[in-house]
């Protein structure tokens, strides 16, 4: 009886295995078919002109949405980042367990997560573009995305500060060290992997909206002299082109840009964290 159990054990064993090695496989699978896709498409469409510094209906040139990507990105970090992390903080550091408002705060990042990109759109337009009267602008599309990013932020820190062991808290509380610099000088730069790791989802997510930013950045297809004019991200230009059907071959090529983007900002958090934790060490 004990044999044929410990086979039928052995058996589940090895058909659980299998699923998460044809699981890995089928995943890497499809990111490789994917990025060969994209690159296979984009590359040989990738020309001087598409980084021409005016965009033409001509050259569909990107350097535009390029500079404009990088300046909401830069607007939105730093609107968020430090919200995000200061109520992290709060959260895991100072209010006391079975706060009801810590549960509010919990349930109303939960369900900021779970929105859809382009109700973020729809609240950014109306608010920001029409009710404060800024129009279609860089900043309009930035604060909406702080808004959508924060619950990302928040999550991740709150983690990376629990993760932080209770031993640190104690031995610095123990060397006369206040409530405030340990947090800020023990705990914090304990947790700054985790942190970074947050950002950069984050920074992925900003480089591929499109929905919230039509809505309140506009589509324009130049760098505005301000921050309170409108223009296209590089999702966005990518959208438009692939949506007039004139233009698929420079999309592809867009899209190799946005690929080239994403990976690294990957790469590059990956070797800030590397250094960080070797640093601390």
């Amino acid at each position: 009886m004990h044999k044929k159990e410990h086979q039928g054990a052995k058996i589940s064993a090895g058909i659980l295995k299998g699923l998460v090695f044809a699981s890995a496989a089928l995943t890497f699978l499809v990111l490789f078919f994917l990025i060969v896709y994209i690159l296979v498409h984009g590359i040989p469409n990738l020309t001087p002109q598409l980084f021409a510094w005016k965009y033409t209906s001509e050259n569909a040139s990107m350097l535009p949405s390029i500079i404009n990507t990088l300046i909401i990105v830069i607007l939105s970090l730093v609107i968020a980042v430090p919200l995000g992390i200061f109520s992290a903080i709060y959260l895991v550091e100072y209010a006391k367990r079975g706060n009801k408002f810590v549960k509010i705060i919990r349930l109303t990042t939960e369900t900021l997560s779970g929105i859809p990109s382009i109700v973020y759109g729809l609240f950014g337009a109306l608010f920001f573009v029409t009710a404060l009267k800024w129009g279609y602008s860089l900043l309009a599309g930035a604060l909406t995305l702080s808004i959508m990013i924060l619950p990302l932020i928040m999550r991740t820190t709150e983690e990376a500060l629990k993760s932080v062991p209770d031993s640190f808290r104690e031995g610095s509380f123990g060397l006369g060290a206040g409530k405030l610099r340990t947090v800020f000088q023990i705990v914090l730069p304990s947790a700054i992997p985790g942190i970074l790791a947050g950002v950069i989802l984050a920074v992925g997510r900003i480089i591929g909206e499109t929905a919230a930013l039509i809505y309140t950045a506009g589509a324009v297809a130049e760098v505005p002299s301000s921050i309170m004019g409108s223009g296209s991200t590089l999702a966005v230009h990518m959208y438009n082109l692939s949506r007039e059907g004139l233009y698929m071959n420079q999309a592809y090529a867009v899209s190799v840009v946005l690929l080239i983007f994403v990976l690294l900002i990957n790469w590059g958090s990956g070797k800030i964290a590397k250094k960080l934790t070797k640093g601390k060490e």
